[in-house]
């Protein structure tokens, strides 16, 4: 099940403009990188409160699923946001491509850790 925001609404993107404009480039879809072969790449994505992972691309089918529960803000390139709160073992699957990409950043805006694990799929 999709994990409903919230709060929606609209940022300025000027204020990201640099982060935004090397987005695309940015492959790095977690904090650390757990594990790697030629099926999968395994991502944690552990922050603090207050902490933000910067703006990276999504160009491949992903999964993630919530370790640690608090809430998230998640800005989308095109300007949108959403506030979401994470409970321990939701999980979502998402599609993309090259073609195609999420790009969007993640911050913890709750009083606890956000972490996940993300699993790209490559094959």
């Amino acid at each position: 099940m999709a994990v409903q925001p919230r709060e929606q609404g609209r940022y300025d993107t000027a204020q990201y403009g640099d982060e935004l404009a090397g987005a695309a480039a940015n492959l790095a879809v977690g904090t650390t990188l757990l594990y790697e072969n030629d099926q999968v790449k395994v991502w944690e994505v552990r922050l603090a409160p207050g902490e933000r992972c910067p703006f990276h691309a999504h160009t491949r089918d992903y999964f993630w699923t919530v370790v640690d529960a608090s809430v998230g803000k998640q800005r989308i390139g095109d300007g949108s946001y959403m506030i979401r709160d994470y409970e321990v073992g939701q999980t979502q699957f998402s599609t993309h491509s090259a073609d195609e990409p999420l790009i969007h950043d993640l911050e913890n805006a709750g009083d606890t850790e956000l972490r996940f694990i993300t699993v790209e799929l490559l094959g």
